[in-house]
């Protein structure tokens, strides 16, 4: 438990690397309540959610987890998402108190900053009104964005989203099915 407390002590600074001149293709992912069952949730990683990323990176896209998480987190975020063999992406996290109170905000800033490095955020999963707000103002289009109903909820989040999903199983095929790979963009 110490190392743990270490590794959360020293957030590492948050890089977004530049991609070059190429647009690349991306997909973005909340963590709490979207990777995970529910919001506020540490230890758990919704089934097959690992699955549905891979099958992402299989095609080509860069990974983009941006979640609220607070700073201090940044290093344990990146553990749970190794140790749960989610693939490596890239992993912002809230830089200051006013991205903490206001998570549309800084979600939005980090994909407007992206996609002015080359990023092309197409596809984008989340759980709540501020991410689907962000998705949006970032210009990702809704009929690429999902939502994931949580758990022991009845409904999605309301937002500009395609299609509100239970959870990752029955999405699998879909993305196997309907997403082009990333090199043919």
């Amino acid at each position: 438990m110490v190392l743990m407390l270490c590794g959360v002590c020293a957030p590492a600074p948050a890089v977004t690397p530049d991609v070059g001149t190429a647009p690349t293709p991306a997909v973005v992912f909340d963590i709490d309540g979207t990777l995970t069952p529910r919001p506020l949730e540490f230890l758990e990683a919704r089934p097959d959610a690992a699955r549905a990323v891979r099958l992402f990176a299989d095609k080509g896209y860069k990974i983009i987890y941006l979640s609220a998480r607070n700073r201090h987190f940044d290093s344990a975020t990146r553990h749970w998402l190794k140790d749960h063999q989610f693939p490596q992406g890239l992993v912002l996290v809230e830089e200051t108190r006013a991205d903490a109170r206001h998570h549309d905000r800084f979600k939005t800033r980090m994909l407007q900053q992206l996609r002015a490095q080359g990023w092309q955020p197409e596809y984008a999963y989340g759980d709540s009104s501020t991410d689907f707000t962000a998705y949006a103002a970032a210009g990702i289009p809704k009929q690429h964005v999902f939502a994931l109903r949580r758990e022991h909820q009845s409904s999605c989040r309301r937002g500009a989203w395609e299609a509100c999903l239970d959870g990752w199983t029955g999405h699998l095929g879909d993305i196997e099915k309907t997403v082009p790979p990333a090199a043919a963009k």
